[in-house]
C-alpha cells in the first residue's frame, strides 16, 4: 500500500483566499517530503468552504516546489468547460508535470454550482455533458486526422494543419495516449465507479463508511465486465479518509475533534450533507437517527484517529473490509492555526502506512 492525499481544498471562511492558497501549497510541499506518491485538489464554485475554483492553478505552482510526488485535479467538473480547451490545458500541464500528472473527471455533485452554469442536473444533463466532454478530449488527444464532433452539448473540431498559415493541431499530452483518468465515489452503488471499472479508469473511494466498502470494488469489477474488459488490479484503486495520528489516542482525539477537523464537520459539512438531506452517507447503520450524526460520531465512526498503534490496527481493518486496495488517502484539512500537530500527524500517518503497509511491511509480515 501506498499513502497519497485528497484536498478538497477546504478552510475556515475567516481564512482568506490567498492564505488558504498559500498553506494548499505548502501542505502539498510538505507531503512531497515526506514521501506521499499523489494528491489530488477539488474544484468548487458555490461553497466558501472550499473555495478552489482552479485545481490546475494550485497543481501547477507546486509542480515547482516538488520533486516526486504526482499531482491531480480532482477532479475537473466537465460539464462546466469547453472539452476542446480543457484538453489543451491538461496537455500542456502533462508536459509541465513531465508525468508527474494524472486527471480526475466529475459530474458534479455540487446543485448551486450546476444551477450558476445552467445546467439541469435534477434531470441527468450533467452527467450526459461529462459522458460527451471525455469522449471529445479523448478522441482529441488520440486523433490523428482532422475530425468534426456535433453533439448534443458541444461543437468541436480537429481543424486541417494549414502549415502555410503556421497553424496546427500539435499539444497532445506528454503522457500517451493521455494521463491516467480517475473518478471519485462514495455511495455503494456509485455509477461513477461502475464507469471506472468500464473504462480501465481510476476508482477513488470517499471512505465514511468502511463496513461497505467492498461494495466498492464489487461496482468496479461489475462495470470491468460488462464492458467485456478483464478484472482490474486492486492495486489502482484509491481509498480516502479523515486521519489525525498523535502520542495517545486521547491525544489525537483531542486534537481532532476539538480541532480544524472538527470545527469543519461541525459547522460545514454536516450541515451541508443535512441541507441535502444526505447525511446517511456517513451512518454506519440506516437505522441512525439524523440528531446522532455528530462530530463526535463521526469521529468514531468515519475518521481513523489515534496512536500509530490504533491507526494500524484500524487500516488493516479497512483493508480486510475491503478485500484489499494499493493507495491510501488521507483527506487534508487547513491547519494553517496547528501546523506542528497537523504536520506531526502526516509523518506518523506516512511511516505507519510505510512500515506496516508498504512493500517492506508487507515482506516483513508475509516472513512470520
Amino acid at each position: 500500500m501506498k499513502l497519497g492525499a485528497f484536498m478538497m481544498p477546504a478552510h475556515p471562511r475567516s481564512r482568506s483566499i490567498r492564505d488558504g492558497h498559500m498553506h494548499d501549497l505548502d501542505t502539498l510541499e510538505y507531503f512531497d517530503q515526506i514521501g506521499l506518491c499523489e494528491a489530488w485538489i477539488g474544484e468548487h464554485y458555490t461553497m466558501p468552504a472550499e473555495p478552489c475554483p482552479s485545481p490546475d492553478i494550485l497543481i501547477a505552482q507546486a509542480l515547482l516546489r516538488t520533486k516526486r510526488i504526482k499531482l491531480a485535479p480532482g477532479a475537473f467538473i466537465l460539464p462546466f468547460h469547453h472539452p476542446a480547451e480543457l484538453a489543451h490545458r491538461i496537455s500542456l500541464l502533462d508536459h509541465i508535470a513531465e508525468g508527474r500528472f494524472m486527471v480526475g473527471i466529475g459530474a458534479s455533485g455540487t446543485p448551486a454550482d450546476l444551477d450558476m452554469f445552467d445546467i439541469d442536473h435534477r434531470a441527468g444533463v450533467h452527467r450526459k455533458m461529462t459522458a460527451e466532454s471525455i469522449a471529445i478530449m479523448t478522441r482529441f488527444w488520440q486523433s490523428d486526422a482532422p475530425f468534426e464532433h456535433r453533439g448534443e452539448f458541444w461543437t468541436a473540431r480537429r481543424p486541417e494543419d494549414r502549415p502555410q498559415q503556421g497553424t496546427a493541431y500539435h499539444l497532445k499530452p506528454f503522457q500517451r495516449p493521455y494521463p491516467p483518468i480517475g473518478v471519485t465515489g462514495l455511495s455503494a452503488s456509485s455509477a461513477t465507479l461502475a464507469l471506472a471499472g468500464a473504462n480501465g479508469w481510476i476508482p477513488i473511494s470517499f471512505c465514511f463508511t468502511p463496513q461497505y466498502l467492498h461494495t466498492h470494488w464489487d461496482v468496479v469489477e461489475r462495470g470491468a465486465r460488462d464492458a467485456g474488459r478483464p478484472s482490474p488490479n486492486r492495486d489502482v484503486w484509491r481509498v480516502s479518509r479523515p486521519f489525525f495520528v498523535a502520542e495517545t489516542d486521547a491525544e489525537a482525539w483531542r486534537l481532532s475533534v476539538g480541532g480544524e477537523m472538527g470545527r469543519y464537520f461541525r459547522e460545514d459539512y454536516l450541515p451541508m450533507l443535512a441541507g441535502n438531506n444526505a447525511l446517511g452517507l456517513l451512518k454506519h447503520d440506516p437505522d441512525v437517527p439524523d440528531s446522532d450524526v455528530t462530530v463526535e460520531y463521526v469521529a468514531k465512526h468515519c475518521w481513523i484517529v489515534g496512536s500509530q498503534e490504533t491507526v494500524a490496527e484500524r487500516i488493516a481493518e479497512m483493508q480486510a473490509l475491503s478485500g484489499g486496495f494499493g493507495v491510501l488517502h488521507v483527506m487534508a484539512f487547513d491547519h494553517l492555526d496547528e501546523l506542528a500537530p497537523a504536520r506531526q500527524s502526516y509523518a506518523m500517518l506516512a511511516d505507519v502506512v510505510a512500515s506496516r503497509f508498504g512493500e517492506d511491511g508487507a515482506t516483513r509480515e508475509a516472513a512470520q
